[in-house]
């Protein structure tokens, strides 16, 4: 899904999963700078969106999510993930029901997979699911915005900032009056300074919600039974995760930044020694400079000195070993 921003002056198109908007319009640092002051926007136009209609919806995404949403109060924005069997993410799911539909965005491209699955759990409810995706758009703008939402715009108000979920027609419209725009490396920038996980980013194909710090914000332990419970139960009740998430302060005299998958290694055990992690992402961000998040091996010390590929990492706590 190309946004129509792309032809805003300036706009550099993003590539890889983000592949549909703009990287930067011109200038990362300043894009960064107005999000994290309030002002501007960010197109995220190439989001999934899917809603789910019908008396039964609440009630019936409860069985399925990781989310308490049987009583999800109008407006009130959360969180939640489905897993496999075994307690792998799957998907993750930005929530909103405005009393009549429940709205959620997720990564770009997902959202076919995600809508299989949920047809396939109907049975008897009073449900219907769709996908929006190609006549709804997802802007985002940051804590502090004065912007106005349009009218018709669905919003989901989060501590980060508000979505904005509005006709894809209105998206010019919209930009023309909302500020500067930022690109998604600004976006990025600021998630990874908030130790913020992203499927696919943080996430592969054995990642458990307790490694990147989601129980609490997107896994509700008092619930009742969804899939993958178990696995969340019981890492909850009697052990620890394999993994956990890292922030990295990274060497900032090095011209490149390690890119998403670099080995992760102790830096006492030398350029040979044992991968012990990987980065997930990594970002130059206005303030703090080259910083990254990586899934480290629980055990790996909290004050050990770090290596990503050949960049020297200080590590910050996100999730306690």
């Amino acid at each position: 899904m190309k946004s129509p921003l792309l032809s805003l002056p300036g706009a550099v198109p993003a590539e890889g999963v983000d592949e549909g908007v703009a990287a930067h319009y011109g200038d990362l640092f300043r894009e960064q700078r107005a999000l994290a002051d309030g002002t501007g926007f960010v197109d995220l136009s190439h989001r999934g969106v899917v809603t789910v209609t019908g008396e039964d919806r609440l009630s019936w995404l409860h069985l399925l999510l990781t989310q308490h949403v049987s009583e999800l109060p109008t407006g009130q924005a959360t969180e939640a993930l489905i897993l496999s069997a075994n307690g792998h993410i799957e998907h993750a799911l930005y929530l909103v029901d405005d009393g009549t539909t429940t709205w959620a965005h997720v990564e770009p491209g997902t959202q076919e997979a995600l809508i299989a699955y949920l047809e396939s759990m109907k049975f008897f409810y009073r449900v219907e699911v769709a996908d929006r995706t190609a006549d709804t758009a997802v802007v985002y703008l940051p804590a502090g915005s004065i912007a106005e939402a349009p009218e018709g715009a669905v919003v989901r108000e989060t501590p980060y900032g508000r979505d904005l979920f509005l006709p894809r027609e209105g998206l010019e419209a919209f930009a023309a009056q909302a500020g500067p725009p930022a690109g998604i490396l600004a976006h990025e920038a600021l998630r990874v300074e908030q130790h913020r996980p992203r499927l696919g980013f943080e996430t592969d194909h054995r990642t458990i919600p307790h490694e990147l710090g989601w129980i609490g914000t997107a896994v509700h332990l008092q619930k009742g039974c969804y899939r993958g419970q178990e696995t969340v139960a019981r890492v909850q009740n009697l052990g620890k995760p394999p993994r956990r998430l890292v922030f990295l302060h990274l060497d900032g005299s090095e011209v490149h930044l390690p890119p998403s998958g670099a080995e992760v290694r102790l830096a006492d055990d030398g350029p040979g020694g044992r991968k012990i992690g990987f980065v997930t992402t990594s970002v130059r961000h206005h303030e703090l400079g080259p910083v990254a998040l990586a899934l480290v091996k629980r055990n790996v010390p909290v004050d050990a000195r770090l290596v990503a590929e050949e960049t020297a990492a200080a590590q910050e706590t996100v999730v306690e070993p």
